[in-house]
């Protein structure tokens, strides 16, 4: 067999523009025996947009086109603007490594999300990190008579055990964050305790706080 008579290996006619053309122009298909397939790679697009074009005739919709934008900007669908890369969320799974909505966008989708699933951010949060609703928390916050679980504070943060994540009382800031700051040791918030009332006497006469009473039922509370 003469070279002019071998099969070309490295070249195939595309069907519908009928070009001789590298096989690196074709799209890959497994399933054909060269691997390639039956349309170059700007066949196959019209053909695939004019598919796309019908189904979303037959739905009631049109495909837009796609706009050219700048290199290092991005059009957000949303707010319809043209914005800097830097503008978009990070999303490792995209290509581009950007989210396709521009920051403000993308928070007020996921704002108006958790509101239609979970009810509110709030109610999303809650849920999420403890399992609760806000009807929850707020017969939780009537139990400790509308006020701090350990003082008379406004009831602002869930308390839990970190250890097991059971959920143990709502907190004000301070008394939240008192916690916090000793990691939950009732050792270190009794040696506060005296170390206060060993350099503030007084204190030792006006014993009796509602604070004062309840740090010390905390910290001589039995283990449960």
């Amino acid at each position: 067999m003469t070279d002019s008579n071998r099969p070309d290996t490295e070249r195939k006619w595309c069907r519908d523009c009928r070009e001789l053309k590298n096989l690196d122009a074709f799209p890959r298909a497994p399933r054909n025996a060269d691997g390639r397939g039956t349309y170059c790679k700007l066949c196959y697009s019209i053909r695939y947009r004019a598919y796309r074009e019908r189904k979303a005739a037959a739905q009631g919709r049109v495909i837009r086109d796609r706009r050219k934008v700048p290199n290092g900007m991005r059009y957000c669908p949303t707010c319809e603007q043209v914005k800097p890369l830097e503008d978009f969320p990070r999303n490792r799974s995209a290509p581009s490594g950007r989210g396709g909505y521009c920051k403000p966008c993308h928070n007020a989708i996921g704002k108006a999300t958790k509101d239609r699933l979970y009810g509110s951010t709030r109610d999303y949060h809650l849920r999420r990190r403890y399992g609760l609703t806000s009807a929850d928390v707020d017969a939780m916050i009537a139990t400790q008579g509308g006020t701090c679980a350990t003082c008379d504070g406004k009831p602002e943060h869930v308390d839990h055990d970190h250890t097991t994540g059971k959920v143990r009382g709502v907190l004000c800031f301070n008394c939240n964050q008192a916690l916090g700051n000793v990691r939950d040791n009732p050792a270190t918030l009794h040696q506060l305790s005296r170390y206060l009332r060993r350099h503030a006497p007084a204190l030792d006469a006006g014993f009796g706080s509602p604070f004062e009473v309840a740090l010390d039922e905390f910290v001589h509370a039995p283990a449960a």
